[in-house]
């Protein structure tokens, strides 16, 4: 099998998108005689490539990061540059990964609808998209929390390259939580009422030297 993924965000190499991917192909080609080629779309200049690949392409992944509820722009850059591929009968089949750094996974349900909309109306063959909350700055967190979740990536990208499809029961797992209920949700409320929730945030800050400026209203009044 041969797969061509599209990396969507646009710190490239240093993103929670690369570490994602990386353990995802090296599941896929523990498959004898599986390939593959990626992209960083972020590099705008190379734009007409990219289009020449997802033509010459079997099997195609887009994978990105939500900012915002919203896509990257050099996404839907990428999306708007294969309207000319609309409807062709030899497009490849498609599938989608989309992380963010919201704790629950129904914050990118509908751009996953946008998602399974697109390949229909690009006349691919539509996969599924992998949804994963809580990812923000994997990077910077310690390896044994996120040991786990990244082996199961790995899990996944093994059995696409097994069976050319995604496995419900992992695309499950990595959904986990989908939305707080109950004990969790009044749990979730009280924390972030404490300094622990915002501590990432103020970490940044501080690095910027913009701390103390923190609930600066510029533009009020």
């Amino acid at each position: 099998m041969r797969l061509t993924v599209f990396n969507g965000s646009p710190r490239a190499k240093a993103s929670t998108n690369k570490i994602i991917l990386d353990h995802f192909i090296e599941g896929f080609m523990e498959t004898e005689g599986n390939s593959y080629e990626l992209a960083y779309l972020v590099r705008v200049k190379e734009a007409d490539r990219f289009v020449e690949m997802f033509k010459e392409a079997e099997q195609v992944i887009i994978a990105f990061p939500l900012y915002y509820d919203s896509m990257p722009a050099i996404v839907k850059t990428f999306i708007e540059s294969l309207e000319p591929f609309r409807g062709n009968a030899n497009n490849p089949r498609i599938a989608f990964s989309v992380n963010s750094g919201f704790p629950e996974a129904n914050h990118s349900r509908y751009v996953e609808r946008y998602l399974k909309k697109l390949a229909r109306r690009l006349g691919c063959e539509y996969i599924g998209t992998v949804v994963r909350g809580n990812m923000h700055r994997v990077d910077e967190t310690p390896a044994w929390m996120t040991k786990k979740i990244l082996k199961t990536y790995k899990q996944l990208g093994k059995t696409f390259g097994e069976t050319g499809q995604f496995d419900q029961k992992i695309l499950d797992k990595l959904a986990k939580p989908e939305k707080f209920t109950g004990f969790t949700l009044s749990v979730m409320k009280l924390m972030y009422k404490t300094p622990f929730a915002s501590f990432g945030w103020d970490r940044q800050l501080k690095k910027a030297g913009s701390f103390d400026r923190r609930y600066a209203r510029p533009y009020v009044g």
